[in-house]
């Protein structure tokens, strides 16, 4: 057998973790071409391909399945044996993390993220992409990080946490003719409405309430996101029912106003989401921390 360098141990459990070289080695801070490099070595030493690229990532082989445990074991020991696992020193780590979020979150959170990590981490760099039907997937895979929004139908091997609880408004433009300080159900059935599709809102539930007593609403435009709503709100007579904390951050940009809804609305809570295979990785354990330490409320903070 060819000579074990066990600097190649993270990089196989990495690659296997997270179905990607490139991946792995953005997780481990070495240039791809070295983790290309260990894992052809790896290849050599086992005479097995090991990895092989398919449409869902680096799926390992019969062989890498039968000796993962046992080098993720081995390498479990040899940190230990040095005193400590891996940890991720934020202001010194260069690091890619992508984070699964609504438009809503990029408006209202990722301003005030992006401000602190260019204090305190300047050379971490976030990537956002829009949450959907595809993120558990992409979670498990470890193609991204984090997931922040209104997820409740995940299955099992997930972990949440709950940073802020989030009810509705009803948005009207500041010059509306019919409607001013108060929206009542007569109103509120009579004016046109904009609607968004779009999940990780936790907008359905607003359907849900809405139809349970008995109010359907005239809708005259369906948008697929939030990012334009204010500006054709205060722009047109039409109504929209946006999350409250959207709703706050907008009144600032254009000349609209909050009202309450003619019906009471349920809060939601507005979660951050992991796949349980990267629950101990060092680099999210601190983007998780982070998360809660800048939006959670005292209520729902925890280590």
């Amino acid at each position: 057998m060819a000579k074990f360098d066990l600097e190649w141990l993270p990089i196989f459990v990495e690659v296997y973790k997270t179905r990607s070289v490139s991946r792995a080695a953005e997780r481990l801070g070495i240039a791809q071409a070295t983790a290309s490099i260990a894992l052809n070595k790896l290849r050599s030493h086992f005479s097995d391909r090991l990895f092989s690229r398919t449409s869902r990532g680096m799926e390992p082989t019969t062989k890498a399945q039968n000796i993962y445990p046992e080098l993720q074991e081995v390498l479990a020991r040899l940190e230990k044996a040095r005193g400590a696992s891996r940890t991720f020193v934020a202001a010194e780590t260069e690091r890619w993390f992508r984070i699964c979020m609504t438009d809503i979150s990029e408006i209202v959170l990722l301003p005030k993220l992006v401000n602190h990590l260019r204090q305190t981490a300047p050379r971490v760099h976030i990537e956002a992409e829009k949450i959907s039907n595809a993120t558990p997937r992409r979670l498990e895979s470890g193609d991204v990080d984090l997931a922040i929004g209104f997820m409740p139908d995940l299955e099992t091997g997930f972990y949440q946490q709950t940073l802020f609880q989030q009810n509705f408004v009803c948005l009207a433009a500041a010059a509306h003719p019919r409607i001013r300080s108060k929206i009542t159900r007569r109103a509120f059935l009579e004016e046109g409405h904009i609607v968004v599709t779009t999940s990780g809102t936790g907008h359905s539930i607003v359907d849900k309430v809405l139809a349970k007593n008995g109010i359907d609403r005239h809708v005259v435009l369906r948008l697929p996101s939030f990012l334009g709503i204010a500006r054709i709100v205060a722009q047109t007579e039409l109504l929209a029912i946006v999350p409250r904390l959207l709703g706050e951050t907008l009144v600032s940009q254009e000349r609209i106003r909050l009202l309450g809804p003619p019906v009471a609305l349920p809060s939601y809570g507005v979660k951050q989401h992991w796949h349980e295979r990267f629950h101990a990785d060092p680099g999210n354990v601190w983007l998780r921390r982070t998360m809660a330490a800048l939006f959670a409320s005292p209520a729902t903070r925890r280590k």
